[in-house]
């Protein structure tokens, strides 16, 4: 499958993963300036972006780029290769089982776009949804009603309708920010009719956003989604699912070190190995086995 289309899909599924680009290849090496691939969090690598060497340096540095959720530059040297200074952003990787060139490999890590489930049809709901847009949220909006299962935050703008059943149905499918637009008084009105305990109450926001004497549609828009950003960014509201979690757990507990060339290598199906006396020996290519065996067994 073509890269972008592939892409296209993981985003549709709501799969994490990162995309890999060559932006510099300096001779000898089998990848090309423009080559991608795609690692999912399990390490599997769809595309190319160098031999086996290269794809245990990138497997791992995109794992981390996952975890750390940002961006990084990865450079990949061979053995004895004057290094290039370690930045923000950018990883400098030695890798001995180059056969000589290097590489530089932009790791961009994709996470699923955080869910905005709306409720409301008045101009300041409308003025929710244009800027929930721009800024990346992948928005749910209903007249009324619903369920906001995987929800980061939920705005609910009812004038008056079933707000409280709303309500109550975000916090029960475990909505982390829940933002009531109505006057305080309208706003107590309505929590007052609620059998809501202190942690429930703390994720409720009436009126929603933050205070900045918001008036028009747009304004009040912006102080919501504005305090929708603090909490994703400061307050830990938007938090990795548990399945990618567990995903990125179990590759980083599946590593070994080569013992050839020292690498840090992650274990996979295909991954080079060796029995020898009763022991399994992982490597990062198949020329790193071969050596590990002929100096065994000269």
């Amino acid at each position: 499958m073509e890269t972008n289309a592939r892409i296209a899909e993981l985003i549709d599924r709501r799969q994490p993963f990162v995309h890999a680009t060559v932006v510099r290849a300096e001779p000898p090496t089998s990848a090309r300036t423009g080559d991608e691939a795609i690692v999912l969090p399990d390490g599997t690598i769809e595309g190319f972006v160098g031999g086996q060497c290269a794809e245990s340096s990138v497997r791992r540095a995109a794992l981390d780029a996952l975890k750390s959720e940002e961006s990084v530059l990865l450079r990949v040297l061979p053995d004895g290769q004057a290094q290039f200074p370690e930045a923000p952003g950018a990883t400098v990787v030695v890798n001995p089982c180059l056969s000589g060139g290097a590489l530089e490999i932009f790791l961009a890590p994709r996470l699923p776009a955080a869910r905005l489930y709306l409720m409301g049809t008045n101009p300041a709901a409308d003025a929710v949804a244009e800027l929930a847009r721009m800024l990346g949220f992948q928005l749910e909006r209903v007249e009324e009603g619903g369920r906001p299962d995987g929800a980061v935050a939920a705005v609910i703008v009812g004038l008056g309708g079933n707000e409280g059943q709303s309500i109550r149905a975000a916090l029960d499918a475990g909505v982390g920010y829940i933002g009531l637009v109505a006057s305080r008084i309208r706003g107590a009105g309505v929590l007052d009719q609620l059998e809501l305990d202190e942690a429930e109450r703390a994720r409720i926001h009436t009126p929603a956003g933050l205070p900045i004497g918001a008036r028009t549609p747009a304004e009040i828009a912006l102080s919501i989604l504005a305090q929708i950003v603090q909490g994703i960014r400061l307050g830990g509201l938007a938090r990795r699912s548990p399945a990618l979690d567990a995903a990125l757990a179990a590759a980083a507990q599946d590593t070994v070190t080569d013992p050839t060339c020292g690498m840090t290598v992650t274990v996979r199906g295909d991954t080079p190995r060796v029995e020898l006396d009763g022991q399994t020996y992982w490597f990062c290519s198949a020329g790193c086995r071969d050596r590990f065996v002929s100096e065994r067994y000269p």
